[in-house]
């Protein structure tokens, strides 16, 4: 009877991998949040830093303004950094995986996602990619790609921009004297980037 009873039995919805998987996705989830909050504390600390006011601050992130006090408090005694050089030609890794980011990004949305690098920049963007040497060249091969086949329709100084990063990238650089971490390091080159990009346009 108890052998009639384990034929009958539903099968288990999940399988172990696909449960597994589904673990590994919420993990990614959470590591990515867990990023953001370390890289928004960063940040917070470098546009202080910038002499930038804790309202101002607060306003740009949707924070109170006591919630920055706090972060800032929280790092008072530590050794003030100098303030970032912004200069988009720097020559750190993390610079040129951040300006290389910036520019997979302008160009997805230059190509309304139809893009080679679209799904790899919106894994990044989630937490799902890392920055790690075989995602950079990754990366790299999915703009190359979208540089040779939208030439007509992506400016010129798209494949300028690519050009100057992926010569930097093959040169190791020497080692920097920043202080910033590597995340901030890449959302700031990101954003220049763009930036950038968006004045030539």
């Amino acid at each position: 009877m108890a052998a009639e009873e384990d034929t009958r039995r539903t099968p288990e919805p999940l399988t172990e991998e696909q449960a597994e998987r589904m673990f590994a996705d919420m993990n990614d989830v959470i590591r990515a949040g867990e990023e953001m909050r370390r890289l928004r504390a960063e940040m917070i600390r470098l546009f202080a830093g910038l002499g930038w006011t804790q309202d101002r601050i607060a306003r740009l992130t949707g924070m109170s303004q006591p919630a920055v006090s706090k972060q800032l408090t929280r790092h008072k005694g530590d050794d003030p950094s100098p303030p970032p050089l912004l200069s988009l030609d720097q020559h750190d890794t993390p610079w040129l995986e951040g300006r290389l980011w910036g520019l997979a990004e302008e160009i997805s949305e230059t190509l309304h996602d139809a893009a080679h690098c679209t799904r790899h920049v919106n894994a990044v963007a989630r937490g799902r990619k890392h920055f790690t040497p075989q995602n950079v060249d990754e990366l790299r091969r999915l703009v190359e790609a979208d540089l040779r086949l939208h030439r007509a329709t992506l400016p010129g100084g798209h494949r300028h921009a690519y050009d100057e990063i992926s010569r930097a990238l093959d040169i190791p650089a020497p080692s920097g004297t920043t202080t910033e971490s590597a995340s901030v390091r890449r959302t700031l080159a990101r954003q220049i980037q763009r930036a950038r990009l968006g004045d030539e346009a």
